[in-house]
């Protein structure tokens, strides 16, 4: 996987992490769909984390999102992981330069 591919998969997660820890309508989405986004997400930040470490990148984020992912089932602190989780995400992407040149 080339690195802008694994970048933007990144953001995505990012992403998807911000809108869980959405007050009340990101439980609401967890709830309604029987938990799946927790188990999605968990499997998600996994190949992250591998893809990651092939490509010789950071996946502290990643790693983070995987702990949500297990502790998102209890309501308030799940809603603070998964914001927490978006937030290191984002910084370290926002950390790293881009690959591309010019």
């Amino acid at each position: 996987m080339d690195r802008d591919t694994l970048r933007l998969l990144k953001w995505i997660s990012a992403g998807i992490e911000a809108f869980l820890g959405i007050p009340f309508l990101g439980g609401t989405v967890i709830i309604a769909t029987g938990w799946a986004p927790l188990g999605i997400m968990f499997i998600f930040h996994i190949l992250l984390v591998v893809f990651s470490n092939k490509a010789g990148e950071k996946a502290a984020g990643n790693i983070v999102g995987i702990i949500t992912s297990v502790i998102g089932i209890i309501p308030i602190l799940g809603m603070i992981m998964h914001l927490v989780t978006a937030a290191v995400i984002a910084l370290e992407m926002a950390g790293q330069k881009n690959s591309r040149v010019g």
